[in-house]
């Protein structure tokens, strides 16, 4: 594979990621539909969408940029990508085993729409589930076209892994501000309420299967 191949391979798959985060309801769009709906205004509609993609950005940066400095230790990179792959799958494990939503998150105010994403987000290992697979392929050693395409987006490069959440976090804002306009101008809480559609168990299943890719790719 070439390198322009792997960066966009690399970059197709942080963009299908952010659309999967914004299709799952657990991210907050219908938070902004209902926000809308309260206030009786059109306008809080982008303004909750806009608030809710700060908070998913912030937790994605924050995820992000520790380890994008962290796989600079050359000699620490498997030892890394071990940890994080045990720790994603031990996520999904639990939120297999406990399908309740954290409940913080319902004591967080509806105004507070950037503080709720950006809590979600960590709650539910949103930007966890990135990290094994982007420490498996932008590994230290014997570096071939592929890793060196992964490195020049993903290593000690802080503008790069910046680059990474801001990408992701438009995917996801995209896609769930998609779902988010057809319904509040279109199909209405009705539809929403008979056609709800639950991915807690995928979202779970999704960080199981990344954290064995992590692995097998470590090994």
């Amino acid at each position: 594979m070439t390198e322009t191949a792997s960066v966009a391979a690399l970059w197709w798959a942080v963009i299908v990621s952010g659309v999967y985060h914004g299709v799952n309801p657990g991210m907050g769009w219908p938070l902004s539909v209902s926000a809308a709906l309260m206030s009786g205004r059109a306008r809080q509609l982008p303004i909750a969408l806009a608030m809710l993609a700060f908070g998913h950005l912030l937790a994605m940066m924050a995820i992000l940029l520790p380890f994008s400095m962290l796989t600079i230790l050359v000699e620490k990179q498997r030892a890394l990508q071990l940890a994080a792959s045990v720790i994603v799958i031990a996520m999904g494990l639990y939120l297999l085993w406990n399908r309740k939503h954290p409940k913080f998150l319902a004591r967080v105010h509806p105004a507070k729409l950037g503080l709720w994403s950006f809590l979600a987000a960590m709650a539910h290992g949103a930007g966890l589930m990135l990290v094994p697979i982007y420490l498996g392929i932008c590994g230290t050693t014997g570096v071939d076209a592929g890793h060196a395409a992964a490195q020049n987006l993903m290593t000690g490069r802080i503008l790069s892994a910046v680059g990474v959440a801001v990408v992701h976090t438009l995917a996801m804002s995209i896609s769930g501000a998609i779902i988010a306009t057809v319904i509040y101008y279109w199909l209405g809480l009705k539809f929403l309420s008979k056609t709800w559609f639950n991915l807690d168990v995928v979202w779970a299943l999704s960080l199981v299967l990344v954290g064995l890719i992590g692995l097998y790719s470590a090994h």
